[in-house]
């Protein structure tokens, strides 16, 4: 059976690009009756904040990237990660390091200041000397020092990298903490996840954990790397670039079923198809079609997106996503006509739910017009012809044909033209 993971670190919010590799986790999965499983990678304790878990569940969950398993998180599987580094540790494939703060600065500087690229030497690799006292060793896996690791990308096609480009990980610190490398290795062994699907800022720690796997006698996954999202000027994305989290998106007037649209199309085509609903993406998604090239960030195609899903959706659901933006502006739609019956006249030209509600709130709240608009638009001309349309309007059956022949009456009233 397939099974896919996300597993987003608790240090922020959802962004954009991890909203993307979790839906393309969350699409292959389904595409193919598997599973999909939530990790969350909290080892980083500086970081970590149960603020940033909830808003990584609250955005999965408003996308609708419903998980099969989990939440999981480190932090409470820490003592599997050191049964298993204990494990290579007598299986002499890995080692205790007992290299301090100060000796790992002064190795990089020297191998700086001789034109090397910095890294460890392997000092204790093989090292017989006695542990100096008060220094809480770290565990290195030994890497293969010669050949070379290779895979085939599911979306990059074959990838080499020379085994002498890679030095002995930490793959756990001195506070018994595994690292990112070895924690990620040994989840993604007890999950049985098949295929790893995330970003290609992940490319350079695949062979390193290649690596790990081999040393524990365990079978590969498939890996698929996606390329990163850049903003529209081709730079990285960015908060510059606009909104970067996706609770934004909520909060500024997005559908979710537009949003992940967008999100699907970032990077992945079914040809020509701009617009298609969660049940096709699940139908069509395949890593094949994967851009091997970034993909560039467009906040004009979401908007327009956002457009035609709200031209369709149905206008009570609308009524009821409009209703947060009324309340933050303290305006009730009690009294007033129909929401849903605003929404539909106003629909065709609105890109959000903000703007939906914006135009709305003049259907509920009595104009206020300033003195200086008063002064320039409410003339002696025009007052005449304003109070007598505002005494008709007010005893005038409320629909289309009634208000038509009212204007119509107060235009042929006071010799006014009709715009």
């Amino acid at each position: 059976m397939i099974r896919t993971r996300f597993a987003p670190s608790p240090t922020g919010y959802l962004h954009i690009g991890g909203a993307r590799t979790a839906l393309f986790s969350w699409a292959y999965a389904r595409k193919h009756g598997g599973k999909f499983i939530l990790r969350v990678e909290d080892t980083d304790l500086e970081r970590s904040t149960q603020a940033s878990v909830q808003a990584i569940l609250d955005g999965m969950q408003w996308l609708g990237l419903d998980c099969d398993e989990g939440p999981f998180f480190q932090m409470q599987r820490v003592e599997r990660y050191q049964a298993v580094a204990e494990q290579l540790v007598n299986e002499g494939k890995a080692y205790r390091c007992y290299c301090t703060k100060e000796e790992l600065d002064q190795m990089r500087e020297a191998q700086r200041a001789r034109g090397e690229k910095p890294r460890y030497d392997g000092r204790w690799r093989d090292s017989l000397q006695k542990p100096p006292p008060g220094v809480k060793p770290v565990i290195r896996f030994k890497n293969p020092q010669g050949g070379e690791v290779t895979w085939n990308d599911e979306v990059k096609g074959p990838i080499t990298v020379s085994n002498n480009e890679l030095d002995d990980l930490v793959i756990l610190r001195g506070d018994g903490v595994p690292t990112y490398n070895f924690g990620v290795v040994i989840d993604d062994l007890d999950m049985n996840i098949t295929n790893v699907i995330r970003g290609d800022d992940h490319v350079n720690n695949t062979p390193r954990q290649i690596n790990i796997y081999k040393a524990l006698g365990a079978t590969l996954p498939k890996f698929g790397h996606v390329p990163m999202i850049l903003g529209h000027d081709g730079e990285r994305l960015s908060k510059r670039h606009g909104a970067v989290s996706v609770m934004q998106y909520r909060d500024e007037g997005f559908l979710p079923e537009a949003l992940v649209n967008y999100l699907a199309r970032l990077g992945w085509s079914h040809g020509d198809d701009e617009k298609f609903t969660r049940e096709q993406l699940v139908e069509w998604f395949d890593l094949a079609h994967i851009s091997k090239s970034p993909a560039r960030f467009d906040p004009d195609k979401l908007l327009w997106l956002n457009q035609q899903y709200l031209r369709e959706a149905d206008s009570h659901r609308l009524a009821d996503l409009v209703q947060p933006f009324f309340a933050a502006d303290g305006c009730s739609t009690a009294g007033g006509p129909a929401l849903f019956a605003v929404i539909d006249l106003l629909r065709p030209r609105a890109s959000s739910l903000r703007e939906l509600a914006d135009a709305a709130v003049f259907f509920y709240r009595p104009l206020q017009p300033s003195a200086a608009l008063r002064a320039q638009h409410y003339t002696h001309e025009v007052r005449p012809a304003l109070e007598d349309l505002h005494a008709r309007f007010a005893a005038c059956v409320w629909n289309r044909a009634a208000i038509n022949d009212v204007v119509k009456a107060v235009v042929g009233a006071h010799a006014l033209k009709m715009p």
